[in-house]
């Protein structure tokens, strides 16, 4: 794709490196957010954090292949990069990174990360390939942006304590930064998987949030968190759900388990749920 009007395009990490150096040199911070495209007003949020936070903002498109298992919907992942670009530019991006697969995972490339705690548990349960991948990518496009502040958003609550931790324990140099979920008029928080929805099905996904609102209640309420979690997984299948993979009161700094199965500090709530071969995820504070 060409570049538009308003937005850049380069695809090898040498010449992200050339355009990113030649703003460093001039005095500018860089901020980056990394997304597999399909953008909806979720991502642009976060150009427009990473925006107020720096003064230059790179974007990377990259569906990437190592987060997905042989099952999932790789191939079926929504790729419209021209539309993108079009929203990036709009939203105050300065420069879109496109690489190919050959270009961040050479075809002699062996080197893998493995992440320990957590990615433990949750989505890392249900897709046990997909931190592993995330931890790769995240790392390799952070070493070639080379940012000052990265932002990602906490609809994908774990891949950013995922992100966070990974950042700690490799010494990077680079401030994460989580912005706030996007959500609909209804509540429903946006996602690119939402556009297989059929209309019956959006109707009981924007059930998803109130469920998980009313488990952060009662868990500021001090109700046992085993309770809370068996009865959001039952109000979810009474909605509609298909299928619940998990609902599960964690703290909010390491997703780790309350010990005494009460809430005592900061919490999340966060479940993923499936409508037909649809599976979102969502989370609250508590």
């Amino acid at each position: 794709m060409p570049d538009t009007p308003d937005l850049p395009v380069v695809r090898t990490v040498a010449a992200l490196r050339e355009t990113v150096s030649g703003w460093k040199r001039r005095g500018f911070t860089i901020g980056f957010v990394p997304t597999m495209g399909a953008l909806h007003e979720g991502h642009l949020a976060l150009v427009r954090e990473a925006r107020e936070r720096s003064d230059r903002v790179v974007a990377s498109v990259f569906v990437n292949p190592a987060q997905f298992a042989a099952h999932e919907d790789l191939d079926a992942y929504p790729r419209q990069e021209a539309g993108d670009a079009e929203l990036l530019a709009g939203a105050g991006c300065a420069l879109l990174y496109a690489p190919a697969v050959e270009e961040m995972y050479p075809a002699d490339a062996t080197t893998t990360i493995s992440v320990g705690a957590p990615a433990e548990g949750l989505e890392g349960a249900c897709r046990p390939q997909m931190f592993g991948g995330v931890a790769l990518v995240v790392a390799k496009l952070l070493n070639q942006v080379q940012p000052q502040v990265a932002v990602f958003g906490e609809k994908d609550y774990q891949q950013l304590i995922v992100v966070r931790r990974l950042v700690r324990d490799l010494d990077l140099p680079v401030e994460i930064v989580g912005s706030p979920t996007v959500r609909d008029g209804h509540g429903l928080a946006l996602s690119s998987r939402n556009a297989y929805l059929t209309g019956e099905q959006l109707e009981v996904a924007r059930r998803l949030n109130g469920v998980l609102a009313e488990a952060g209640a009662r868990a500021s309420a001090g109700e046992p968190v085993a309770a809370i979690e068996t009865a959001a997984r039952a109000a979810l299948l009474g909605a509609g759900f298909g299928h619940v993979d998990y609902v599960a009161v964690r703290r909010a700094a390491d997703l780790g388990e309350f010990p005494g199965g009460t809430v005592d500090g900061p919490a999340r709530v966060l479940a993923a749920a499936w409508l037909g071969r649809t599976r979102l995820i969502d989370n609250m504070a508590a």
